[in-house]
């Protein structure tokens, strides 16, 4: 039976920790805001945890799941930090979709006490987190992976070694960069369509049966836009916040990108204009104010 710790309770974290409340893993779970923890802890039958450092005491396995590394590196130090509770050997795997500088970093630190570190952002949204099929990539030791993989395939359906640590996090925000792109593109085509006079459910038809679809037209387009729902599953603030990281990568690299490092502007004006609980493709709604036109 393997020993975890969880801590960050949030809308993809709480799904995944479920997986992890069954018989094969003892489970501590920790949340910033308490009450979160002790409830879920209340209603799986685990423990509740009282600080990062009391979570980690016994566990082989630390799972994070943060917004941001900042977060989880906050959480290393003191006498209440993760550092405290943990010993050598354990390995603390970090699911935050991540930077990966602050990764580096976070890796060194943790090395110089013999624990080990994964960055392990994931990938298929609050809907994969809850039926446990989601994507998870990851940077670092493959023999440390393979150490945790019992956990990652707990929640993980698609496992994917990706290189060295910070790698997980590159991919991570390159992926939601190239999501933004389709997002924002889609948006001006649709909102030109249809002020031409062409329907956009007629327009979508036609890009999906041809070499314009993406994930976006298929499916964030019919059932997000056209309909006017709008579900929150995926906050824009958080998107704003990968395509900063993705424009961060190129520009390490000296990858000439033009167009990630313009989405990665827009994306941070749409979110200042919409706030900090709109949804990734509220985006759309800037767009379209600035066009005049409902894409509907």
């Amino acid at each position: 039976m393997t020993t975890v710790a969880f801590l960050g309770l949030g809308a993809i974290g709480t799904p995944m920790a479920r997986h992890l409340a069954t018989p094969d893993f003892t489970l501590a779970v920790w949340n910033r805001t308490a009450k979160k923890a002790a409830d879920f802890a209340a209603t799986h039958h685990v423990r509740h945890a009282a600080t990062p450092a009391d979570a980690a005491r016994g566990a082989s396995v630390v799972v994070t799941c943060f917004p941001t590394s900042r977060e989880v590196a906050a959480l290393l130090d003191g006498p209440d930090g993760l550092i405290a509770g943990m010993t050598k050997g354990t390995t603390l795997l970090d699911c935050t979709s991540g930077d990966p500088a602050t990764s580096r970093q976070i890796e060194a630190r943790l090395a110089e006490h013999g624990i080990g570190y994964l960055d392990a952002p994931v990938s298929g949204g609050v809907a994969g987190a809850e039926i446990g099929t989601l994507t998870v990539m990851i940077g670092g030791s493959e023999a440390v992976m393979a150490s945790v993989m019992p956990v990652l395939e707990a929640f993980g359906e698609k496992i994917v070694h990706c290189g060295p640590v910070g790698s997980g996090g590159a991919l991570k925000a390159v992926n939601n960069a190239l999501l933004a792109v389709h997002i924002w593109s889609t948006a001006e085509g649709m909102a030109a369509l249809a002020k031409a006079g062409v329907n956009p459910a007629v327009a979508l038809d036609v890009i999906n049966a041809s070499s314009g679809r993406s994930n976006t037209t298929q499916n964030l387009f019919p059932a997000r836009v056209l309909t006017r729902a709008f579900p929150r599953t995926f906050r824009l603030a958080l998107l704003d916040k990968d395509v900063g990281i993705a424009a961060q990568v190129m520009r390490e690299q000296k990858v000439p990108s033009p167009l990630i490092q313009l989405t990665a502007e827009l994306f941070a004006a749409a979110h200042r204009e919409l706030g900090e609980e709109a949804d990734h493709v509220e985006a759309v709604k800037v767009v379209e104010r600035q066009a005049g036109v409902e894409i509907k």
